[in-house]
């Protein structure tokens, strides 16, 4: 099996993959908003190829406010209509239900645990197996591959970078121990 660091390094060509790989994808993040963002491009991903996700990013940016957790949450019809005729991103009701619904149950766990991450870190670490259970329970329209690249490139599981990727001891440098172990 071919990992993202040998696809990167060999699309030349591939700017997008390779800037991403290099700055973001396996990096340890902090900020709920920027989970939250995480995690509605991977659910957005899913039966598409991630380069129209990355080719699309700014667009997404915009379009769901920033990924503003509670502004999104209070999103409403005029807000599903507008998103479903945006061409810049993915027209798809149930990836645009599954951010709303998804920024609503983010917003109920900061009840309990203080925050995405908070919720996150209480329940590392995990099997993959486990984490999809409880992401299906916790979560809309977060099947495994959803969950696992999630998770992978938000530093939650290993396998993000090889060691031998020159990107690995970067992210090693930069989150908790765990990170690519």
């Amino acid at each position: 099996m071919t990992s993202y660091c040998d696809y990167c390094n060999s699309q030349v060509e591939d700017t997008f993959n390779k800037v991403y790989h290099e700055t973001q994808y396996g990096f340890p993040l902090q900020d709920d908003n920027l989970l939250f963002e995480r995690l509605i491009l991977e659910i957005n991903q899913a039966g598409l190829s991630w380069i129209t996700i990355l080719k699309k990013a700014d667009n997404f940016h915009s379009a769901y406010s920033h990924f503003d957790i509670d502004k999104i949450s209070s999103y409403n019809e005029t807000d599903r209509v507008r998103l479903l005729s945006d061409a810049g991103i993915i027209r798809n009701r149930l990836k645009v239900n599954a951010a709303i619904e998804n920024a609503r149950r983010i917003q109920s766990l900061r009840k309990e645990y203080g925050s995405f991450k908070g919720w996150l870190d209480s329940n590392h670490p995990q099997t993959l197996e486990n984490w999809t259970k409880l992401f299906k329970r916790t979560f809309v329209f977060t099947g495994g591959e959803i969950v696992k690249e999630f998770l992978m490139s938000t530093g939650y599981l290993p396998g993000a970078h090889t060691p031998d990727c020159p990107i690995y001891n970067i992210v090693i440098a930069e989150g908790p121990a765990w990170i690519l172990s």
